[in-house]
């Protein structure tokens, strides 16, 4: 059978995604009642950082630990992954011993190469193009509080970076409509953008683009990698503010969500964050459980 990867939202068909978050739910309130589950006994995640991660190392780490398996940590000092050693060797060999992949990196390339040449499941657990398993945990989020999010409308604020590019993807998986509102210079990835045209409206204006949204999601805005540019970007999203002014915009049931870490006070206020519509705290939590779902179904396909 053939090795399934998960490097987008599209690595898997919107119905499997949909048993995937049902699956996660599952595992969540098992793991809610203390039940034991263990069905990835003897088996092992190798976990490729390029880029540092709080939840992204735990979320994977506990998650396999919970399933029974265990999981080895590799930082930039310990592997050679673009350091001397071809990534595609580093792919055969890494993939020998271990049986499935998460890699967390900078350029998207480098998952895309690695899980050409693996003989097990890779996970993207971040690249600069996008970011699908925080996009699991949000829609599981969402779902859990506000039930389907098909036909719904969704407002990104802020940057058009990884995040927002997940959405993209999850616009058209899930079938909901987005609304982005981005100053200029910073729209997101063109191609997703034309491949969800008919889901998606593209705004300047943060207060319009959260008009009657079901859900309304931002991240910081200067990601990992580009903190060089952090006085800039504070100029040039100063508008952008997820604030309590914006939520009002939103249904009065909205939820808010936002990937973490958070910086109160620039992209979002801590009104709004620390706010009853805020719903990052699970969106965090439920890293864990969708993670766990999505590497029960790669390993074994028993999401149900």
């Amino acid at each position: 059978m053939k090795t399934r990867h998960f490097l987008s939202l599209f690595d898997l068909a919107p119905a499997e995604l949909k048993r995937v978050l049902r699956r996660a739910a599952e595992l969540k309130a098992l793991h809610r009642r203390g039940e034991r589950y263990t069905p990835l006994l003897q088996k092992v995640l190798g976990m490729v950082f390029e880029k540092a991660s709080t939840r992204t190392r735990i979320s994977f780490e506990a998650g396999m630990a919970q399933l029974g398996g265990s999981s080895i940590f590799l930082s930039p000092r310990d592997t050679q992954l673009g350091r001397g050693e071809p990534i595609e060797d580093t792919a055969r060999v890494l993939s020998s011993m271990v049986d499935i992949v998460m890699i967390r990196t900078f350029e998207h390339s480098k998952v895309e190469r690695f899980a050409a040449c693996s003989k097990v499941p890779v996970i993207n657990g971040l690249t600069d193009f996008n970011h699908p398993c925080q996009l699991l945990a949000d829609m599981q989020t969402f779902i859990e509080h506000r039930g389907d999010i098909r036909g719904r409308t969704v407002a990104w604020i802020g940057d058009g970076n990884n995040m927002c590019n997940s959405y993209l993807a999850a616009a058209c998986q899930f079938d909901f409509q987005l609304r982005i509102a981005v100053p200029p210079g910073y729209e997101p990835d063109t191609s997703l953008l034309k491949q969800a045209t008919d889901r998606t409206v593209l705004l300047r204006d943060p207060l319009a683009a959260a008009r009657n949204a079901d859900l309304i999601a931002t991240d910081v805005w200067a990601s990992m990698g580009k903190e060089e540019e952090q006085q800039q970007r504070m100029r040039d999203f100063a508008a952008y503010q997820v604030d309590i002014q914006v939520m009002a915009q939103a249904k009065p049931d909205a939820i808010f969500l936002h990937c973490l870490p958070a910086h109160r006070g620039e992209e979002v206020s801590a009104e709004v964050i620390d706010g009853p519509q805020s719903r990052v705290w699970d969106e965090a939590e439920n890293r864990l459980h969708a993670q766990k779902a999505l590497m029960e179904f790669l390993l074994l396909g028993e999401a149900s």
